[in-house]
């Protein structure tokens, strides 16, 4: 009980922590990933524990019902209990493409949910199809919808073809797109749910009794060789040209992970995505722990303050304490925080919990996170300094400064017009004076 309430305790607080796109990973030890692209990363925290050419673009597969159950979850249409129809052109679309199907015939009816399970859970091709033309009208009109999604939550590097996952070169998407979207999605509760369930019995139809239908995903299933305990989700995928895939989850003690694993070898004797998923999530439970970066008791530095009497500075604490997963051997005392003032000085007035800057937190010579610097203290305004500045700012603004230059170029003229007269003035008392001579009239 004890240990729950611990668990649940750390996971508020997590919750609380802003949001930060750390960047550091590790190398696991002893085990061999064969997918050709990787991510491994904490949902609590959104660390990247281990990657592997995390940014390639690779094929999704069936991995592509992750986005298609979105939609569908998030439509207005989706209503739980209201029954929904196979058609004929969903058959047809779905022929020959080798996708699994859940068999159900042309007029035959389940629930909407029924058929998030089978499309989710169940990865039926079939399925995929009906819930986008039910909800998006026809496949194109779904597919735009599906490639908007991911312009919105900017998966950058994901285009979709079709609802499916069936191959196309134009149906792509990378390691780390996938870990985004499946965090979004995972967010809604129903579409959780799902991924932790590994039995479904879809009721009964006019066509069929109830069926019950099993995850794809052996790492829930305790009837094969792959069980795991802790995983709890999300989904498989599969083809000729993109190989094994796996999207999962892990939960223990407190920890959560999310694993995207695509390109893993097809190999009759071993499924790979499974073996290599379990591998990190072992690694990962037994190798890592939440550490406390950084805290808000001691401040990280100071800031300038204008316009108060009270002080000329003031210190800046962090706004929330920052937990992160650290390896169990980590030294705290090499986490290094790396303020970044929004201003060198800051005018009063300034109120308690003002976020004045950031500050980066790294480890390793790698940034794990960011978190907000803010003022712990009230600052007042000085009234008599407030308006000293506006008089100041007063008298060296544009309009004042434009008025100095014109006195000055008005000086400067009379100035130069009291010269220019002075010069005038002294060749006229320069011209020869000849006095008149009345000797001169006899001549």
């Amino acid at each position: 009980m004890i240990k729950r309430m611990f668990a649940l305790f750390l996971c508020l607080i997590i919750l609380a922590l802003p949001v930060s796109v750390p960047a550091l990973a590790y190398e696991p030890t002893g085990i061999n990933i064969t997918a050709k692209s990787v991510v491994f990363a904490s949902l609590d925290t959104g660390e990247v524990l281990f990657s592997k050419q995390a940014d390639t673009k690779v094929y999704p597969a069936s991995i592509t019902k992750i986005m298609t159950v979105t939609l569908m979850l998030e439509s207005p249409k989706f209503s739980p209990e209201s029954k929904i129809a196979m058609t004929d052109e969903v058959l047809k679309l779905i022929s020959g493409t080798g996708s699994s199907v859940s068999n159900l015939v042309s007029g035959e009816e389940i629930t909407e949910l029924d058929l998030v399970y089978l499309v989710l859970m169940a990865s039926f091709g079939d399925c995929a199809y009906l819930a986008a033309i039910h909800y998006g009208g026809t496949v194109e009109n779904f597919v735009d919808m599906m490639n908007k999604k991911a312009e919105e939550l900017g998966l950058d590097n994901t285009h979709y073809e079709n609802p499916v996952g069936l191959h196309s070169e134009q149906n792509y998407t990378t390691a780390n797109d996938t870990v985004k979207l499946t965090s979004y999605a995972l967010k809604n509760e129903t579409f959780k749910q799902i991924c932790e369930t590994t039995r479904y019995t879809v009721g009964a139809t006019q066509f069929s009794k109830a069926r019950t239908v099993s995850t794809t995903n052996f790492l829930q299933d305790n009837t094969t060789n792959y069980y795991y305990a802790y995983a709890k989700g999300v989904k498989t995928g599969y083809t000729d040209e993109a190989g094994r895939c796996l999207v999962s989850t892990a939960s223990y003690n407190g920890y959560n992970y999310i694993c995207a694993m695509f390109g893993c070898p097809v190999n009759p004797s071993k499924r790979h995505e499974f073996e290599d998923s379990k591998n990190l999530y072992k690694w990962a439970f037994n190798n890592f722990e939440y550490k406390e970066a950084a805290n808000t008791k001691n401040p990280v530095c100071e800031v300038g303050v204008d316009l108060s009497l009270d002080t000329d500075h003031i210190p800046l604490y962090i706004e929330k304490d920052f937990l992160t997963v650290l390896p169990k051997s980590a030294d705290e005392s090499t986490i290094l925080i790396e303020p970044h003032l929004n201003k060198k000085t800051v005018d009063a007035p300034i109120k308690k919990g003002d976020v004045l800057g950031t500050a980066d937190i790294i480890y390793a010579e790698e940034k794990i996170g960011t978190v907000n610097l803010i003022s712990t203290e009230n600052v007042k305004r000085s009234t008599i300094l407030y308006v000293f500045r506006g008089i100041k700012r007063f008298f060296i603004s544009k309009y004042m400064v434009a008025i100095y230059v014109l006195i000055v170029l008005l000086i400067i003229a009379f100035i130069i017009g009291v010269i220019k007269l002075n010069m005038n003035s002294k060749k006229r008392r320069k011209v020869k004076y000849i006095p008149y001579n009345k000797h001169d009239d006899n001549r």
